[in-house]
């Protein structure tokens, strides 16, 4: 009997880009500052969401962060709007205003540019649970020095599976996430490339996506998380520092890692 994990796998479809190949050989660069931060926007203060997106774009200063973004559009308005305002036109918007995965926006700021990007549908949706789920991703070369290159993924898994009311009807759908977790995270760091993601993985004990022991966490505790997994060593990645944003949105502060890259 085919289980229902399998069902709901074969009945997922796939929306996919071109993956940029490996970066090509050059002189080693600088190091290159890298602010990454995890934000999610949630619902149950919507007044206090235009400052929140302004706290998180100027969480580093002047330095334009990269920004793996859930909740968006998820059951409020004007969010699309909000985010072309405080991340204006030196950003790249992956996903914002995507058909379907657009609840995970990749905002991706200048030096750095989007020369992939890739979506993939994770589940349906559960009336009063949950909305469909997808898994975003994009690869980012600096505009100058296009070896420095690396992939940045992002996604929002169901809640109540491993948090909350601890539903175990609810499983099936998030370890069908974590699959495609993995398995990008590993195609990725099997063609050499720095893995950086963000997610909101409603589950406090989240270990790593790859199960590789070379994956490395920013964050080790709670559901809002930023790891990485390091390629073939063509790209160096050093974490300097990390510091939580109040939002005041709800139960989310956005998280922020500072890390720095170059090509060698």
């Amino acid at each position: 009997m085919m289980s229902r994990r399998k069902a709901l796998a074969l009945g997922g479809g796939m929306l996919a880009g071109a993956i940029a190949g490996a970066g090509t050989a050059a002189a080693a660069t600088d190091w290159f500052r890298l602010p990454v931060i995890t934000a999610n926007i949630g619902r149950d203060n919507l007044g206090a969401r235009d400052a929140a997106f302004d706290a998180v774009r100027n969480a580093d200063g002047e330095n334009r962060p990269l920004v793996c973004f859930q909740e968006i559009s998820e059951g409020d308005t004007g969010e699309e709007e909000m985010i072309d305002h405080y991340f204006g036109p030196l950003y790249t918007k992956a996903f914002l205003r995507h058909e379907t995965s657009f609840r995970i926006p990749i905002c991706v700021g200048r030096p750095w540019v989007v020369v992939s990007s890739r979506t993939q549908r994770a589940h349906g949706g559960i009336t009063g649970v949950t909305p469909p789920r997808w898994f975003n991703e994009v690869v980012v070369q600096h505009e100058d020095h296009p070896a420095v290159e690396f992939a940045v993924l992002n996604t929002h898994y169901i809640a109540n599976a491993f948090n909350g009311d601890q539903r175990t009807d609810l499983r099936d759908e998030w370890w069908l996430m974590r699959d495609i977790h993995k398995a990008r995270a590993l195609a990725h760091h099997n063609a050499g490339r720095l893995v950086i993601w963000g997610a909101d993985t409603n589950r406090p004990d989240f270990g790593t996506a790859s199960d590789l022991a070379a994956e490395q966490k920013a964050f080790g505790t709670g559901i809002d998380r930023l790891h990485w997994l390091p390629g073939n060593g063509s790209v160096q990645i050093t974490l300097n520092t990390t510091k939580t944003v109040n939002m005041n949105v709800d139960g989310h502060d956005a998280r922020l890692a500072i890390f720095h890259v170059r090509a060698v």
